[in-house]
């Protein structure tokens, strides 16, 4: 049986969903154009893998929103349109954990080994890292569409179907190869998340001078393990919307909406607060960003009396 939201119910879900990409977006556009207007960050991987991940996020926030919007237009859209836009969602999903084991990385050499880091965390070498990250997080899933290609029709791809994966990559052996690489990239995360932060703790503990900025390293981590269990949830949201669904089963698309603001969106405001707001550096650059602005602002109004 289909089951529709009302008018009015689908009105106020779809306007907080483009409120909120709205405020992310404005809240991203201003982290790119801080780092691109100062070249302080250039050098530095830190900030390239930072910036790195929050194109990533802006991408996938976007692509998700675009499909949950017309997914109330159109209900069902072409599995061409479609395919394309599960496979960027799904690539820049798994491209987020990957970039917060990377960061941790940095960070743990740092900190554990600071006359190695100019030399092993260089700025080509965290584009070669970015590069990397794309090929390991794209290579498994674009075989779906290979193997729909070879088991699929050509007319498969001229039907609407409601955009899901599922709907899409419809091979049994697609789900069981997902489920396998959830596994390997979440616990190469999370081993590596755990392994930066236990020797990062160490080194606090035994370096007098830079306990500091190795707490800092390691609240850092801690962050990044919490965006990392958030991430997480998109991989056990489907066995979760069915638990909810037995114990709720009047309120299936309440459960769909609530988890789709907590999977997808909410991650995406931890970023700016880990380096926007946290980080003194991008913060003294992010308050020069704002009040060059109010200046420029103020100075077209004046310009503009004087016109007048």
């Amino acid at each position: 049986m289909l089951v529709r939201d009302t008018f009015a119910t689908a009105f106020v879900k779809n306007l907080i969903v483009v409120l909120v990409w709205l405020i992310l977006s404005y809240i991203n556009g201003t982290l790119v154009a801080t780092f691109f207007r100062h070249q302080a960050f250039y050098e530095d991987p830190r900030y390239i893998l930072f910036i790195h991940m929050v194109i990533n996020d802006a991408i996938q926030l976007t692509v998700t929103v675009t499909l949950f919007v017309l997914s109330y237009i159109f209900y069902k859209l072409n599995v061409s349109f479609c395919c394309f836009f599960i496979l960027v969602a799904v690539f820049t999903t798994r491209n987020t954990p990957v970039n917060l084991a990377s960061m941790a990385i940095e960070r743990y050499i740092a900190i554990c080994e600071p006359l190695r880091h100019s030399h092993i965390c260089t700025a080509r070498k965290t584009y070669v890292v970015i590069g990397l990250i794309w090929f390991i997080c794209v290579a498994p899933d674009i075989t779906d569409l290979f193997v729909t290609l070879a088991t699929e029709s050509l007319s498969f791809f001229h039907q609407s179907v409601f955009c899901l994966r599922q709907n899409v990559f419809k091979d049994p052996i697609l789900a069981y190869k997902r489920q396998a690489f959830d596994i390997i990239y979440f616990s190469f995360v999370f081993l590596t998340l755990v392994f930066t932060y236990l020797r990062i703790l160490f080194a606090a503990r035994a370096l007098s001078t830079e306990k500091v900025s190795a707490q800092r390293a390691r609240n850092t981590i801690l962050l990044h393990g919490a965006q990392l269990a958030m991430c997480m949830l998109s991989y056990i949201s489907p066995s979760v919307e069915i638990v909810l669904h037995l114990i709720f089963p009047g309120r299936i698309l309440e459960i769909r909406f609530a988890n789709y603001l907590i999977v997808y969106i909410l991650p995406r405001f931890l970023s700016p607060i880990i380096y926007g707001v946290r980080d003194k550096k991008f913060r003294k650059y992010l308050r020069m960003y704002f009040l060059s602005n109010r200046c420029r602002v103020k100075l077209s109004k004046v310009a503009q009396d004087k016109n007048i």
